[in-house]
């Protein structure tokens, strides 16, 4: 079945339908990852953007046991080819079936790179991918054009607390839009880990008792959580341990005074480096994010910049002055990308010990 991804700059590109049948509108971003494909589609960062993938082939493994939330969240798919066939041995089944049972529609055959080149040059606009192939781009431009990615975060938190036992160090979890991940790696090294809705306040936070207090990644613009932030402020306030990961840092930020804007095109994908401001060490990191703290905005009193993009120089990490709290942001979780940050997993475990951080 043919397809078509209309851009509000005009564009138009024609393809092959791989998902579901039907129209989608979303903000179209782009993923340089070469695998984790499923992971992509099921973080719930990406809830209201159409993703695409820029490696040609996706799909060759099908579809395997490494969902970061219950179901996928992204409002489209674009490829360049997708794999007719999975080969894996932990494969349940192929992906273009998955894009259907979820509901998403998707692209493929179109030209990924012209496409990437147009996000880089111009930056991050929208888009619809649809399978009706007679639609009159003129017709659907304004809707096009007005559609915004609003407040996602309580489309994708959870609808109750969750527990993950453990024998360790109790942390309450902020879900802004988590991937599993973050919860596994902390319940991985022995944490007890209550998982919360994102609107959980902070009075009932401060009633677990907890040993320390994680925010977890999420979509959209921080500035639409105003009363998440609100909340934010009073954890900070407090003296208990906190760990912030992407959206998480960008709130934990607009909450202690200071800015956040928008990047031209974000950072998405396992590539990225980050350098250590404390050690001068860079690591390879795993990212999604369209938003970054301002540091021109930061003050100096409060929180100083702990790891920046060796790319384009933007902040990926602050320390709070006289405070256990640190954010990256950046995904130490991984899934997809690489590792190297995890230990940063073990320096919360040392805050909530009662270790101050370098």
């Amino acid at each position: 079945m043919k397809a078509l991804l209309i851009l509000e700059d005009g564009t138009v590109y024609e393809g092959e339908s791989i998902g579901a049948e039907g129209q989608s509108i979303s903000e179209i971003v782009f993923n340089t990852s070469m695998t984790g494909y499923l992971e992509v589609l099921t973080d719930p960062s990406y809830a209201g953007q159409a993703v695409c993938m820029t490696y040609p082939l996706i799909g060759n493994y099908g579809v395997t046991p490494d969902m970061e939330s219950e179901k996928s969240h992204v409002g489209g798919f674009i490829v360049r080819e997708l794999s007719r066939k999975d080969s894996n041995f932990r494969s349940t089944g192929t992906l273009s079936d998955f894009l259907k049972n979820q509901g998403i529609v998707g692209i493929s055959g179109i030209d990924t790179r012209s496409l990437v080149k147009k996000l880089r040059d111009h930056g991050t606009m929208n888009g619809m991918i649809t399978t009706d192939a007679s639609v009159d781009p003129a017709d659907v431009m304004p809707a096009i054009e007005n559609y915004r990615v609003g407040d996602v975060v309580s489309r994708v938190t959870v609808d109750e607390p969750k527990h993950l036992a453990g024998k360790g160090p109790k942390v309450a979890l902020l879900d802004l839009g988590m991937k599993k991940n973050i919860a596994k790696s902390l319940n991985d090294r022995g944490c007890d880990v209550t998982i919360l809705p994102a609107h959980t306040t902070a009075e009932e936070i401060f009633a677990l008792n907890p040993d320390g207090i994680m925010l977890s990644n999420g979509p959209g613009d921080p500035k639409d959580c105003g009363s998440i932030i609100s909340e934010i402020k009073k954890l900070y306030d407090s003296d208990v341990p906190i760990f912030a990961i992407c959206l998480g840092h960008q709130l934990m930020a607009l909450a202690t005074g200071a800015d956040t804007y928008k990047l031209k095109y974000g950072h998405r994908g396992g590539n990225h480096p980050v350098k250590d401001l404390a050690t001068g060490r860079v690591y390879i990191t795993s990212q999604n994010h369209g938003y970054a703290v301002d540091e021109a905005s930061l003050d100096e009193s409060v929180a100083s910049s702990a790891f920046i993009n060796v790319n384009d120089r933007t902040n990926e990490g602050l320390k709070y002055r006289g405070k256990h709290i640190f954010t990256v942001q950046f995904h130490p979780e991984a899934c997809p990308g690489p590792c190297d940050c995890g230990f940063l997993f073990d320096r919360f475990m040392g805050m909530m010990g009662g270790k101050t951080i370098a």
